[in-house]
Protein backbone atom coordinates (compact mmCIF):
# COMPACT_ATOMS: atom_id res chain seq x y z
CA UNK A 1 0.00 0.00 0.00
CA UNK A 2 1.66 3.55 -1.56
CA UNK A 3 1.92 6.43 1.27
CA UNK A 4 2.50 4.28 4.53
CA UNK A 5 5.48 5.51 5.25
CA UNK A 6 6.42 9.51 5.36
CA UNK A 7 10.20 8.97 5.12
CA UNK A 8 11.16 11.15 8.36
CA UNK A 9 13.27 9.57 10.78
CA UNK A 10 11.52 8.81 13.62
CA UNK A 11 12.26 10.23 17.16
CA UNK A 12 12.88 8.29 20.46
CA UNK A 13 13.17 9.56 24.04
CA UNK A 14 15.69 8.50 26.02
CA UNK A 15 17.51 9.58 29.34
CA UNK A 16 20.81 11.59 28.42
CA UNK A 17 23.57 12.85 30.30
CA UNK A 18 23.67 16.63 29.15
CA UNK A 19 27.90 17.78 28.70
CA UNK A 20 28.53 21.22 28.38
CA UNK A 21 31.27 21.80 25.24
CA UNK A 22 32.18 25.54 25.23
CA UNK A 23 29.53 27.46 24.25
CA UNK A 24 27.31 24.29 23.42
CA UNK A 25 25.28 21.42 25.32
CA UNK A 26 24.95 17.96 24.18
CA UNK A 27 23.29 14.92 24.84
CA UNK A 28 24.33 11.30 25.53
CA UNK A 29 22.11 8.32 26.07
CA UNK A 30 23.05 7.15 29.60
CA UNK A 31 21.55 4.02 29.66
CA UNK A 32 22.56 2.94 25.93
CA UNK A 33 24.93 3.16 23.36
CA UNK A 34 24.46 6.73 21.12
CA UNK A 35 26.82 9.44 20.08
CA UNK A 36 26.51 12.91 21.56
CA UNK A 37 23.55 14.69 19.86
CA UNK A 38 23.36 18.31 20.14
CA UNK A 39 20.97 19.71 22.42
CA UNK A 40 18.75 23.06 21.71
CA UNK A 41 20.20 26.12 22.67
CA UNK A 42 17.07 27.24 24.26
CA UNK A 43 17.79 24.65 27.06
CA UNK A 44 18.68 25.93 30.48
CA UNK A 45 21.09 22.96 31.39
CA UNK A 46 23.61 22.21 34.35
CA UNK A 47 26.84 20.20 34.97
CA UNK A 48 25.95 16.32 35.88
CA UNK A 49 22.39 16.84 34.63
CA UNK A 50 20.32 13.68 33.58
CA UNK A 51 17.65 14.74 31.84
CA UNK A 52 14.30 12.69 29.50
CA UNK A 53 15.55 14.24 25.89
CA UNK A 54 13.94 13.31 22.73
CA UNK A 55 16.35 12.51 19.75
CA UNK A 56 15.36 12.95 16.04
CA UNK A 57 16.86 14.48 12.82
CA UNK A 58 20.45 14.82 14.13
CA UNK A 59 19.12 16.76 17.14
CA UNK A 60 18.22 16.83 20.67
CA UNK A 61 15.25 18.05 22.18
CA UNK A 62 15.41 18.66 26.35
CA UNK A 63 11.19 17.20 27.73
CA UNK A 64 12.10 17.79 30.96
CA UNK A 65 14.95 17.83 34.23
CA UNK A 66 15.71 14.23 36.02
CA UNK A 67 18.28 15.19 38.70
CA UNK A 68 21.77 14.49 39.04
CA UNK A 69 24.10 11.40 37.25
CA UNK A 70 25.81 11.51 41.15
CA UNK A 71 21.92 10.70 43.10
CA UNK A 72 21.13 7.11 43.22
CA UNK A 73 17.82 8.18 43.77
CA UNK A 74 17.56 10.58 40.50
CA UNK A 75 19.26 7.41 38.25
CA UNK A 76 17.46 4.72 39.40
CA UNK A 77 14.17 6.75 38.85
CA UNK A 78 14.94 7.66 35.38
CA UNK A 79 16.46 4.13 34.45
CA UNK A 80 12.83 3.07 35.52
CA UNK A 81 11.36 6.22 33.15
CA UNK A 82 13.07 4.55 30.11
CA UNK A 83 12.40 1.44 30.01
CA UNK A 84 8.78 1.69 31.19
CA UNK A 85 8.87 5.01 28.77
CA UNK A 86 6.31 6.82 31.50
CA UNK A 87 5.39 7.18 34.53
CA UNK A 88 1.94 7.82 36.16
CA UNK A 89 -1.45 7.18 34.69
CA UNK A 90 -3.53 9.01 32.58
CA UNK A 91 -5.99 12.09 34.08
CA UNK A 92 -8.92 9.45 32.06
CA UNK A 93 -7.56 6.57 34.06
CA UNK A 94 -7.16 8.77 37.74
CA UNK A 95 -11.24 9.57 36.74
CA UNK A 96 -12.29 5.78 36.31
CA UNK A 97 -10.38 4.70 39.26
CA UNK A 98 -11.85 7.36 41.78
CA UNK A 99 -14.86 6.61 39.94
CA UNK A 100 -14.95 2.82 40.33
CA UNK A 101 -13.90 3.22 43.99
CA UNK A 102 -17.00 4.78 44.85
CA UNK A 103 -19.03 2.20 43.10
CA UNK A 104 -17.92 -1.33 43.37
CA UNK A 105 -19.97 -4.27 41.68
CA UNK A 106 -23.33 -4.53 44.05
CA UNK A 107 -23.05 -8.46 44.80
CA UNK A 108 -23.83 -10.89 47.73
CA UNK A 109 -21.44 -11.14 50.39
CA UNK A 110 -20.67 -12.99 53.68
CA UNK A 111 -20.23 -10.48 56.53
CA UNK A 112 -16.84 -11.86 58.26
CA UNK A 113 -16.08 -8.36 59.42
CA UNK A 114 -16.19 -9.69 63.11
CA UNK A 115 -13.66 -12.00 62.42
CA UNK A 116 -9.86 -11.67 64.13
CA UNK A 117 -7.87 -10.78 61.09
CA UNK A 118 -4.38 -10.51 60.31
CA UNK A 119 -2.14 -9.08 57.64
CA UNK A 120 1.82 -9.52 56.66
CA UNK A 121 3.63 -7.74 54.58
CA UNK A 122 7.00 -5.81 54.30
CA UNK A 123 7.88 -3.08 56.38
CA UNK A 124 7.39 -0.34 53.32
CA UNK A 125 4.24 -1.67 51.54
CA UNK A 126 1.38 0.15 50.47
CA UNK A 127 -0.78 -2.11 49.47
CA UNK A 128 -1.72 -5.34 51.23
CA UNK A 129 -3.51 -8.17 48.85
CA UNK A 130 -4.14 -10.73 51.97
CA UNK A 131 -5.55 -11.28 54.82
CA UNK A 132 -5.49 -14.46 57.22
CA UNK A 133 -7.41 -15.62 60.01
CA UNK A 134 -7.67 -19.23 61.86
CA UNK A 135 -9.55 -21.01 64.16
CA UNK A 136 -9.23 -24.56 65.95
CA UNK A 137 -11.15 -27.62 63.92
CA UNK A 138 -10.46 -30.94 65.56
CA UNK A 139 -7.35 -31.92 65.03
CA UNK A 140 -6.69 -29.61 62.76
CA UNK A 141 -7.04 -25.69 61.22
CA UNK A 142 -9.69 -24.34 59.89
CA UNK A 143 -8.22 -21.12 57.59
CA UNK A 144 -9.64 -18.35 56.21
CA UNK A 145 -7.75 -16.43 53.30
CA UNK A 146 -9.03 -13.20 52.50
CA UNK A 147 -7.67 -11.81 48.72
CA UNK A 148 -8.70 -8.25 47.43
CA UNK A 149 -11.33 -8.32 45.80
CA UNK A 150 -10.55 -5.95 42.93
CA UNK A 151 -12.74 -7.68 40.11
CA UNK A 152 -15.14 -5.33 41.97
CA UNK A 153 -13.56 -2.50 40.85
CA UNK A 154 -11.76 -3.04 37.70
CA UNK A 155 -15.13 -4.49 34.86
CA UNK A 156 -14.02 -5.98 32.07
CA UNK A 157 -13.86 -3.71 29.06
CA UNK A 158 -13.36 -0.81 31.23
CA UNK A 159 -10.32 1.34 30.56
CA UNK A 160 -9.39 0.64 34.12
CA UNK A 161 -8.86 -3.15 32.70
CA UNK A 162 -7.13 -2.05 30.12
CA UNK A 163 -4.50 0.32 31.21
CA UNK A 164 -4.09 -2.97 34.32
CA UNK A 165 -3.59 -5.93 31.09
CA UNK A 166 -1.34 -3.34 29.74
CA UNK A 167 1.13 -2.97 32.56
CA UNK A 168 0.09 -6.28 33.33
CA UNK A 169 1.85 -5.81 37.08
CA UNK A 170 3.17 -3.37 39.16
CA UNK A 171 7.28 -2.81 38.69
CA UNK A 172 9.07 -2.48 41.81
CA UNK A 173 12.42 -0.61 42.33
CA UNK A 174 14.64 0.47 45.15
CA UNK A 175 12.99 3.93 44.73
CA UNK A 176 9.60 3.63 44.30
CA UNK A 177 6.66 1.04 42.69
CA UNK A 178 5.04 1.64 39.52
CA UNK A 179 1.31 0.16 40.30
CA UNK A 180 -0.62 -1.27 37.85
CA UNK A 181 -3.38 0.26 39.28
CA UNK A 182 -3.96 3.82 40.61
CA UNK A 183 -2.84 4.64 44.04
CA UNK A 184 -6.57 5.53 44.96
CA UNK A 185 -7.55 1.89 44.11
CA UNK A 186 -4.37 -0.40 44.92
CA UNK A 187 -3.28 1.42 48.23
CA UNK A 188 -7.01 2.99 48.86
CA UNK A 189 -10.08 0.54 48.44
CA UNK A 190 -8.67 -2.27 47.53
CA UNK A 191 -6.23 -3.01 50.11
CA UNK A 192 -6.82 -4.47 52.99
CA UNK A 193 -6.03 -1.78 55.18
CA UNK A 194 -6.42 -1.92 59.54
CA UNK A 195 -9.45 -1.28 60.68
CA UNK A 196 -11.24 -0.38 57.23
CA UNK A 197 -13.97 -2.47 56.20
CA UNK A 198 -12.71 -3.98 52.82
CA UNK A 199 -14.60 -6.03 49.78
CA UNK A 200 -12.76 -9.38 49.67
CA UNK A 201 -12.71 -12.84 47.88
CA UNK A 202 -12.21 -15.33 50.82
CA UNK A 203 -11.48 -18.70 50.56
CA UNK A 204 -12.32 -21.12 53.39
CA UNK A 205 -9.92 -24.34 53.85
CA UNK A 206 -10.27 -27.03 56.67
CA UNK A 207 -6.82 -28.62 57.24
CA UNK A 208 -6.74 -31.77 58.74
CA UNK A 209 -3.48 -32.91 61.11
CA UNK A 210 -1.77 -33.82 58.58
CA UNK A 211 -2.19 -30.84 56.63
CA UNK A 212 -5.08 -32.44 54.15
CA UNK A 213 -7.55 -29.97 52.57
CA UNK A 214 -10.78 -31.91 54.06
CA UNK A 215 -12.89 -29.11 52.96
CA UNK A 216 -12.78 -25.79 50.68
CA UNK A 217 -14.99 -23.49 49.88
CA UNK A 218 -15.11 -19.82 47.91
CA UNK A 219 -16.73 -17.06 48.33
CA UNK A 220 -17.08 -13.26 48.14
CA UNK A 221 -17.33 -11.47 51.94
CA UNK A 222 -16.50 -8.29 53.91
CA UNK A 223 -13.41 -7.94 56.53
CA UNK A 224 -12.11 -5.83 58.67
CA UNK A 225 -8.78 -6.34 59.49
CA UNK A 226 -7.28 -6.03 62.65
CA UNK A 227 -3.76 -5.88 62.59
CA UNK A 228 -0.96 -4.80 60.22
CA UNK A 229 2.01 -6.69 60.71
CA UNK A 230 5.35 -6.79 59.20
CA UNK A 231 7.91 -9.74 58.51
CA UNK A 232 10.57 -8.36 60.72
CA UNK A 233 7.90 -8.22 63.53
CA UNK A 234 6.18 -11.36 63.18
CA UNK A 235 9.66 -13.20 63.17
CA UNK A 236 10.49 -11.07 66.04
CA UNK A 237 7.08 -12.27 67.81
CA UNK A 238 7.96 -15.90 66.80
CA UNK A 239 11.49 -15.23 68.59
CA UNK A 240 9.55 -14.62 71.49
CA UNK A 241 11.00 -10.91 71.24
CA UNK A 242 8.06 -9.65 70.93
CA UNK A 243 4.13 -9.67 72.06
CA UNK A 244 1.65 -11.08 69.21
CA UNK A 245 -1.31 -8.22 69.20
CA UNK A 246 -3.91 -9.82 71.38
CA UNK A 247 -6.82 -9.42 68.92
CA UNK A 248 -4.98 -11.63 66.67
CA UNK A 249 -2.38 -14.06 68.53
CA UNK A 250 -4.38 -17.33 68.87
CA UNK A 251 -4.98 -16.43 65.42
CA UNK A 252 -1.19 -16.10 64.71
CA UNK A 253 -0.47 -19.36 66.47
CA UNK A 254 -2.65 -21.78 64.72
CA UNK A 255 -1.57 -20.12 61.09
CA UNK A 256 1.76 -20.83 62.18
CA UNK A 257 1.26 -24.52 63.18
CA UNK A 258 -1.05 -24.81 59.84
CA UNK A 259 1.74 -23.49 57.83
CA UNK A 260 4.54 -26.23 59.85
CA UNK A 261 2.28 -28.69 58.69
CA UNK A 262 1.85 -27.34 55.34
CA UNK A 263 5.49 -27.53 54.44
CA UNK A 264 6.34 -30.62 56.38
CA UNK A 265 3.90 -32.34 53.94
CA UNK A 266 5.61 -30.85 51.02
CA UNK A 267 8.78 -31.61 51.69
CA UNK A 268 10.45 -33.50 49.23
CA UNK A 269 8.26 -32.34 46.18
CA UNK A 270 9.47 -28.81 46.19
CA UNK A 271 12.78 -27.25 45.29
CA UNK A 272 14.74 -26.02 47.39
CA UNK A 273 16.98 -23.07 46.56
CA UNK A 274 18.48 -20.29 48.42
CA UNK A 275 18.09 -16.67 47.48
CA UNK A 276 17.91 -13.07 48.67
CA UNK A 277 16.38 -9.50 47.89
CA UNK A 278 18.44 -6.42 48.26
CA UNK A 279 16.68 -3.87 50.72
CA UNK A 280 18.02 -0.42 50.31
CA UNK A 281 17.42 3.00 51.91
CA UNK A 282 18.22 6.61 51.10
CA UNK A 283 18.45 9.67 52.74
CA UNK A 284 16.24 12.73 52.30
CA UNK A 285 18.47 13.90 49.61
CA UNK A 286 18.31 10.62 47.44
CA UNK A 287 21.54 9.01 48.39
CA UNK A 288 21.50 5.61 49.25
CA UNK A 289 22.58 5.12 52.77
CA UNK A 290 22.86 1.03 53.54
CA UNK A 291 21.45 -1.67 51.93
CA UNK A 292 20.97 -5.71 53.40
CA UNK A 293 20.64 -8.57 50.89
CA UNK A 294 16.44 -10.15 52.57
CA UNK A 295 16.51 -13.56 52.93
CA UNK A 296 13.31 -15.86 53.42
CA UNK A 297 12.89 -16.59 56.93
CA UNK A 298 10.03 -18.14 59.08
CA UNK A 299 7.43 -15.20 58.86
CA UNK A 300 8.01 -15.10 54.63
CA UNK A 301 7.24 -19.33 54.90
CA UNK A 302 4.33 -19.05 56.60
CA UNK A 303 2.39 -16.59 54.34
CA UNK A 304 4.12 -17.99 51.40
CA UNK A 305 2.75 -21.64 52.34
CA UNK A 306 -0.64 -20.02 52.74
CA UNK A 307 -0.83 -18.10 49.51
CA UNK A 308 0.61 -21.58 47.81
CA UNK A 309 -2.13 -23.77 49.25
CA UNK A 310 -4.94 -21.12 48.22
CA UNK A 311 -3.31 -20.59 44.80
CA UNK A 312 -3.36 -25.19 44.24
CA UNK A 313 -7.11 -25.10 45.12
CA UNK A 314 -7.92 -22.52 42.93
CA UNK A 315 -6.17 -23.93 40.22
CA UNK A 316 -7.24 -27.12 41.11
CA UNK A 317 -11.33 -26.32 40.52
CA UNK A 318 -10.87 -24.32 37.51
CA UNK A 319 -8.95 -27.39 35.95
CA UNK A 320 -12.20 -29.72 37.44
CA UNK A 321 -14.29 -27.68 36.25
CA UNK A 322 -12.92 -26.87 33.01
CA UNK A 323 -13.07 -23.15 32.92
CA UNK A 324 -11.11 -21.10 30.92
CA UNK A 325 -8.77 -19.35 33.20
CA UNK A 326 -4.32 -18.16 33.60
CA UNK A 327 -2.12 -20.85 35.32
CA UNK A 328 1.19 -20.68 36.66
CA UNK A 329 2.88 -23.37 34.90
CA UNK A 330 6.83 -24.80 35.49
CA UNK A 331 7.37 -27.17 33.41
CA UNK A 332 9.03 -30.74 33.90
CA UNK A 333 12.40 -29.86 32.78
CA UNK A 334 14.15 -31.31 29.92
CA UNK A 335 16.11 -34.27 30.57
CA UNK A 336 19.45 -33.50 29.23
CA UNK A 337 19.83 -30.14 30.62
CA UNK A 338 19.52 -32.11 34.02
CA UNK A 339 22.23 -34.10 33.04
CA UNK A 340 24.86 -31.42 32.40
CA UNK A 341 23.69 -29.72 35.82
CA UNK A 342 24.75 -33.09 37.35
CA UNK A 343 27.93 -33.01 35.66
CA UNK A 344 27.99 -29.62 36.92
CA UNK A 345 27.51 -30.36 40.37
CA UNK A 346 30.22 -33.22 40.20
CA UNK A 347 32.85 -30.89 38.73
CA UNK A 348 32.42 -28.65 41.51
CA UNK A 349 32.13 -31.64 44.08
CA UNK A 350 29.20 -31.17 45.01
CA UNK A 351 27.21 -34.20 46.11
CA UNK A 352 23.76 -35.12 43.93
CA UNK A 353 21.37 -38.21 42.75
CA UNK A 354 22.58 -40.89 40.34
CA UNK A 355 21.49 -40.44 36.98
CA UNK A 356 19.07 -43.27 35.81
CA UNK A 357 18.96 -44.68 32.55
CA UNK A 358 16.33 -43.33 30.13
CA UNK A 359 15.41 -40.45 32.45
CA UNK A 360 12.23 -38.64 31.24
CA UNK A 361 10.64 -35.37 32.28
CA UNK A 362 9.13 -36.65 35.29
CA UNK A 363 12.22 -38.11 36.49
CA UNK A 364 14.72 -35.37 35.64
CA UNK A 365 11.84 -33.09 37.67
CA UNK A 366 12.58 -35.60 41.17
CA UNK A 367 16.03 -35.25 40.11
CA UNK A 368 16.52 -31.50 40.20
CA UNK A 369 14.33 -31.00 43.25
CA UNK A 370 16.34 -34.29 45.09
CA UNK A 371 19.79 -31.95 44.01
CA UNK A 372 18.97 -28.93 45.26
CA UNK A 373 18.10 -30.69 48.85
CA UNK A 374 21.50 -32.19 48.60
CA UNK A 375 23.47 -28.96 47.42
CA UNK A 376 22.01 -26.94 50.13
CA UNK A 377 22.20 -29.14 53.03
CA UNK A 378 26.16 -28.97 51.44
CA UNK A 379 26.64 -25.86 51.06
CA UNK A 380 25.21 -25.31 54.84
CA UNK A 381 28.34 -27.29 55.68
CA UNK A 382 30.74 -25.95 53.99
CA UNK A 383 29.66 -21.84 54.84
CA UNK A 384 29.53 -20.76 51.48
CA UNK A 385 28.00 -20.80 48.02
CA UNK A 386 24.55 -21.66 48.61
CA UNK A 387 23.08 -18.82 46.06
CA UNK A 388 25.57 -19.58 43.42
CA UNK A 389 25.02 -23.36 43.62
CA UNK A 390 21.64 -23.03 43.78
CA UNK A 391 21.67 -20.98 40.56
CA UNK A 392 22.89 -24.15 38.70
CA UNK A 393 19.90 -25.72 39.69
CA UNK A 394 17.52 -23.01 38.28
CA UNK A 395 19.68 -23.10 34.91
CA UNK A 396 18.75 -26.55 34.12
CA UNK A 397 14.93 -25.91 34.71
CA UNK A 398 12.43 -24.19 32.05
CA UNK A 399 11.61 -20.32 33.45
CA UNK A 400 8.31 -20.27 35.06
CA UNK A 401 5.41 -18.50 32.79
CA UNK A 402 1.59 -17.95 32.23
CA UNK A 403 -0.10 -20.10 29.92
CA UNK A 404 -3.97 -20.64 29.42
CA UNK A 405 -3.56 -24.45 30.28
CA UNK A 406 -2.63 -26.29 33.13
CA UNK A 407 0.27 -27.91 33.28
CA UNK A 408 1.41 -28.04 36.66
CA UNK A 409 4.28 -26.36 38.59
CA UNK A 410 7.53 -28.35 38.69
CA UNK A 411 9.26 -26.16 41.55
CA UNK A 412 6.69 -26.76 44.08
CA UNK A 413 5.68 -29.50 43.55
CA UNK A 414 1.96 -28.98 42.51
CA UNK A 415 -0.26 -30.69 39.76
CA UNK A 416 -2.57 -27.24 39.72
CA UNK A 417 -1.06 -23.73 39.95
CA UNK A 418 -2.08 -20.30 39.55
CA UNK A 419 -1.54 -16.76 40.86
CA UNK A 420 -4.44 -15.65 42.32
CA UNK A 421 -3.80 -14.21 46.14
CA UNK A 422 -2.10 -10.83 44.32
CA UNK A 423 -4.51 -9.19 41.78
CA UNK A 424 -3.77 -5.79 43.14
CA UNK A 425 -0.19 -6.31 41.17
CA UNK A 426 -0.87 -8.81 38.61
CA UNK A 427 -3.20 -8.96 35.86
CA UNK A 428 -3.58 -12.96 35.14
CA UNK A 429 -4.45 -12.70 39.37
CA UNK A 430 -7.67 -10.75 38.73
CA UNK A 431 -8.68 -13.00 35.11
CA UNK A 432 -8.28 -16.07 37.84
CA UNK A 433 -10.71 -14.22 40.24
CA UNK A 434 -13.40 -13.84 37.53
CA UNK A 435 -12.96 -17.51 36.52
CA UNK A 436 -13.15 -18.82 40.20
CA UNK A 437 -16.41 -16.68 40.76
CA UNK A 438 -18.15 -17.27 37.99
CA UNK A 439 -17.63 -21.08 38.79
CA UNK A 440 -19.16 -21.15 42.36
CA UNK A 441 -22.06 -18.25 41.82
CA UNK A 442 -20.09 -15.44 42.40
CA UNK A 443 -21.66 -13.03 40.08
CA UNK A 444 -19.05 -12.78 37.62
CA UNK A 445 -18.81 -14.29 33.84
CA UNK A 446 -15.61 -16.52 33.16
CA UNK A 447 -12.84 -15.22 30.67
CA UNK A 448 -12.90 -16.24 26.93
CA UNK A 449 -10.23 -18.91 26.12
CA UNK A 450 -9.09 -16.58 23.76
CA UNK A 451 -8.68 -13.47 26.69
CA UNK A 452 -6.94 -15.57 28.86
CA UNK A 453 -4.01 -17.23 25.90
CA UNK A 454 -3.75 -13.63 25.47
CA UNK A 455 -3.15 -12.28 28.80
CA UNK A 456 -0.54 -14.84 29.35
CA UNK A 457 1.44 -14.54 26.96
CA UNK A 458 1.49 -10.42 27.72
CA UNK A 459 1.47 -10.98 31.34
CA UNK A 460 4.89 -13.20 30.65
CA UNK A 461 6.91 -10.65 28.64
CA UNK A 462 6.26 -7.99 30.69
CA UNK A 463 7.11 -10.03 34.12
CA UNK A 464 10.29 -10.62 32.38
CA UNK A 465 11.21 -6.94 31.31
CA UNK A 466 10.08 -6.24 34.91
CA UNK A 467 12.82 -8.38 36.47
CA UNK A 468 15.64 -6.94 34.55
CA UNK A 469 14.44 -3.30 35.38
CA UNK A 470 14.73 -4.39 38.96
CA UNK A 471 17.83 -6.25 38.89
CA UNK A 472 19.65 -3.46 36.89
CA UNK A 473 17.83 -0.59 38.91
CA UNK A 474 19.07 -2.81 42.40
CA UNK A 475 22.79 -2.79 40.25
CA UNK A 476 22.96 0.72 39.91
CA UNK A 477 21.73 1.49 43.73
CA UNK A 478 24.44 -0.93 45.03
CA UNK A 479 27.45 0.49 42.71
CA UNK A 480 26.30 3.89 44.27
CA UNK A 481 26.42 2.27 47.96
CA UNK A 482 30.06 0.66 47.36
CA UNK A 483 30.99 4.17 46.24
CA UNK A 484 30.21 5.95 48.96
CA UNK A 485 32.06 2.76 51.04
CA UNK A 486 35.16 3.61 49.18
CA UNK A 487 34.98 7.23 49.86
CA UNK A 488 34.44 6.47 53.07
CA UNK A 489 37.15 3.98 54.29
CA UNK A 490 39.61 4.31 51.60
CA UNK A 491 39.59 2.77 47.80
CA UNK A 492 42.06 0.19 48.74
CA UNK A 493 39.61 -1.47 51.03
CA UNK A 494 39.49 -5.34 50.75
CA UNK A 495 36.66 -7.60 50.59
CA UNK A 496 35.25 -11.08 50.70
CA UNK A 497 33.45 -12.44 48.00
CA UNK A 498 32.01 -15.38 46.65
CA UNK A 499 31.97 -16.69 42.88
CA UNK A 500 28.44 -16.07 41.57
CA UNK A 501 28.97 -17.10 38.40
CA UNK A 502 31.89 -17.65 35.75
CA UNK A 503 32.07 -16.89 32.27
CA UNK A 504 35.29 -17.24 29.89
CA UNK A 505 36.34 -13.88 29.93
CA UNK A 506 36.52 -14.01 33.81
CA UNK A 507 34.13 -14.58 37.02
CA UNK A 508 31.05 -12.90 38.81
CA UNK A 509 31.65 -12.16 42.70
CA UNK A 510 28.78 -10.61 45.29
CA UNK A 511 30.26 -9.46 48.63
CA UNK A 512 29.26 -7.25 51.15
CA UNK A 513 30.99 -4.45 53.37
CA UNK A 514 30.18 -2.22 56.17
CA UNK A 515 27.53 -0.41 54.60
CA UNK A 516 25.76 -3.26 52.43
CA UNK A 517 25.82 -7.09 51.95
CA UNK A 518 24.55 -6.46 48.16
CA UNK A 519 27.44 -5.99 46.37
CA UNK A 520 28.41 -7.31 42.90
CA UNK A 521 31.48 -6.95 40.46
CA UNK A 522 33.36 -8.77 37.76
CA UNK A 523 37.07 -9.96 37.93
CA UNK A 524 38.37 -10.29 34.38
CA UNK A 525 40.23 -13.81 34.17
CA UNK A 526 43.45 -11.36 32.87
CA UNK A 527 43.48 -9.85 36.09
CA UNK A 528 44.16 -13.28 38.00
CA UNK A 529 47.69 -12.91 37.92
CA UNK A 530 50.26 -16.40 37.44
CA UNK A 531 48.93 -17.61 34.81
CA UNK A 532 46.04 -17.94 32.38
CA UNK A 533 42.89 -19.18 33.07
CA UNK A 534 40.20 -20.98 30.66
CA UNK A 535 36.77 -21.56 30.99
CA UNK A 536 36.22 -25.40 31.84
CA UNK A 537 33.78 -27.76 29.68
CA UNK A 538 31.23 -27.93 32.71
CA UNK A 539 31.07 -23.89 32.22
CA UNK A 540 31.67 -24.31 36.84
CA UNK A 541 35.24 -23.51 36.92
CA UNK A 542 37.46 -20.90 35.39
CA UNK A 543 41.54 -23.09 35.70
CA UNK A 544 45.26 -22.17 35.25
CA UNK A 545 46.51 -23.26 31.87
CA UNK A 546 50.03 -24.44 34.16
CA UNK A 547 49.25 -25.47 37.77
CA UNK A 548 45.36 -26.18 37.00
CA UNK A 549 44.35 -23.80 39.87
CA UNK A 550 40.29 -23.15 39.99
CA UNK A 551 38.03 -19.94 40.61
CA UNK A 552 34.71 -21.98 40.87
CA UNK A 553 30.81 -21.23 41.34
CA UNK A 554 30.76 -20.72 45.69
CA UNK A 555 34.41 -20.43 46.08
CA UNK A 556 35.32 -17.88 48.70
CA UNK A 557 37.46 -14.88 47.19
CA UNK A 558 38.85 -11.75 48.57
CA UNK A 559 38.57 -8.62 46.30
CA UNK A 560 39.44 -5.18 45.80
CA UNK A 561 37.21 -2.71 44.18
CA UNK A 562 39.19 -1.31 40.63
CA UNK A 563 36.69 0.69 39.01
CA UNK A 564 32.63 1.95 39.76
CA UNK A 565 30.60 2.93 37.14
CA UNK A 566 27.82 4.20 39.87
CA UNK A 567 25.07 5.39 36.86
CA UNK A 568 25.38 2.12 34.52
CA UNK A 569 25.40 -0.56 38.09
CA UNK A 570 28.99 -1.66 37.18
CA UNK A 571 31.99 -2.54 39.21
CA UNK A 572 35.48 -4.01 38.15
CA UNK A 573 37.16 -5.90 40.31
CA UNK A 574 40.69 -7.28 41.47
CA UNK A 575 41.65 -10.85 43.11
CA UNK A 576 43.19 -9.20 45.93
CA UNK A 577 45.34 -12.50 46.45
CA UNK A 578 46.54 -11.93 43.13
Amino acid sequence: MAGGHSGQPRSVRKVALLERKGRFTSARPLFDRGDSVALDRKARTREGQIAWVEFGSGRARLVRDLGRIDNAFDVSEALTLERLGRRGFPKVIEEAAEAAALAPEDVPRQDLTGMATFTVDPATARDFDDAVSARREGDGVRLWIHIADVSAFVRPGSFLEKEAFLRANSTYVPTSVEPMLPLGLSAGVCSLSPGEVRLAVTSEFVLSGKGEVTSAAFYRSRIRSDARLDYDQLDRIFAGHEKAPEPVSEQLDLARQAAAVLADRRAGTALEVNSSEPSFEFDEDGHVLRAVAERQTEAHRLIEQLMVLTNEQVAELTTARGIPSVYRVHEMPDPARVERMLGQLASLDLPAPPMPDGMGPITAGEIAVEASRSVAKEAKRRGHGAEAYSSLILRSLKPARYLEKNMGHAGLGSEAYCHFTSPIRRFPDLLVHRALLSAVGGGEEAPSTGDVAEAALHASGREREAMILERDADDICGAFLLERELFEEGYEKRFEGEVSGVIRAGCFVRFGGRLGDVYEGFVPARRIRGERFELNEEETSLVGSKTGRKVSFGDAIPVTVDKVDSPRGRVDLTPADG
